[in-house]
């Protein structure tokens, strides 16, 4: 982890963040321990050398980590809540004061001899560690239920769940996965994401990280996504880019992250970021999944500072720009942006 002061010491918003890849390594330990759950290491360090990623890999192999340490986890009342809770703490500590964290019910759902943890429970036993966390370190959590791009038999389910819990934490839906793989995932979901619209779910989908431009072409025509998760090779294809700058579509990107996944291959001084920036994009900076990429959302404020030029001014207007396209509430929004222009010393109604 960081031991430098932060660039950016104000209060943050944070839009892109995995709660099964924000897991506090001595929290799996401990449930490893406690269920007989078999981890690569009994100490942080050791666990954290066979989890984190340290040099850049294939996105594959990312996703390859969870499966080493999530069994300590899946199925287990007690750990899913606690893991919630932990998140929020963690992102409190972290100057944060709203965040949206998402997570794939199905993924954290088992049916164990204990008897089963069902989609509906894990929303559930999240749902109350989030409050509980808001509660005891005033901050705003708001969740994005996850459908996985090679399991769309679970999505009809995801967004009966979004609906049950609508505004009850859960905020919108999401599309994650590995998304090298070939195959038409966006229209393989094209229903729940329909029905999602029709309910007034919000939608976000992660596209153009490891895939080519056409994949984020479709989460926006196809499954009528507000946000892109990375959108990093949205550059493919010009016309379509400035389309998206026109209608004001958000890009969660993540700078720590693309780096480690090999979604950027080029220096960070190259990356697609920059270009965000400098054409005034609506984006945020977010960490996607700390506990993999041992890293706080310092680090990636650290990398903007240093290798692509990002400003304090460029900062605050990135964070306004993730609270305006945030997926609460009118009201909650409104009382977002408060806080924000009050910290950052803005009068309101600026060109912010």
């Amino acid at each position: 982890m960081e031991s430098s002061p932060p660039v950016f010491d104000k209060p943050k918003v944070e839009l892109h963040v995995h709660l099964d890849g924000a897991i506090k390594p001595e929290t799996i330990l401990y449930f490893g321990k406690k269920r007989g759950t078999q981890l690569p290491a009994d100490t942080v360090e050791g666990l954290l050398q066979h989890i984190c990623s340290k040099k850049p890999t294939c996105f594959t192999e990312f996703i390859g980590k969870f499966s080493i340490y999530l069994p300590a986890i899946t199925g287990d009342r007690e750990a899913i809540e606690r893991i919630a809770y932990e998140f929020v703490e963690m992102k409190a500590k972290e100057g944060i004061i709203y965040v949206e964290v998402r997570y794939s019910p199905h993924l954290l759902a088992s049916s164990d001899q204990n008897g089963p943890v069902t989609p509906d429970d894990v929303v559930r036993l999240v749902n109350q560690g989030l409050k509980a966390g808001e509660k005891a370190f005033n901050i705003k959590a708001r969740s994005i239920l996850c459908c996985i791009r090679h399991e769309p038999k679970w999505s009809p389910e995801v967004v009966e769940l979004c609906k049950k819990y609508h505004n009850d934490t859960v905020v919108a839906i999401d599309l994650a996965g590995d998304e090298s793989l070939k195959t038409d995932f966006c229209l393989n979901h094209q229903e729940a994401y329909k029905k999602a619209e029709q309910l007034g779910i919000h939608r976000t989908v992660h596209a153009g990280e490891v895939g080519n431009v056409q994949g984020i072409k479709e989460a926006i025509n196809v499954l009528k996504a507000e946000r892109i998760g990375h959108g990093y090779h949205v550059f493919e294809d010009e016309a379509f880019y400035k389309q998206l700058l026109k209608d004001n579509i958000h890009f969660e990107v993540c700078p720590w992250s693309s780096y480690l996944t090999g979604a950027c291959t080029a220096p960070f001084s190259e990356h697609p970021i920059i270009r965000f920036m400098k054409d005034g994009a609506n984006y945020s900076l977010n960490t996607d999944d700390p506990l993999i990429f041992n890293s706080t959302i310092h680090k990636d404020y650290k990398i903007a500072h240093d290798y692509m030029g990002f400003s304090e001014e460029e900062f605050k207007r990135l964070n306004i720009n993730a609270a305006k396209s945030s997926f609460t509430t009118e009201k909650e929004k409104k009382e977002l942006l408060h806080k924000l222009y009050e910290a950052y010393d803005i009068v309101q109604n600026t060109d912010f």
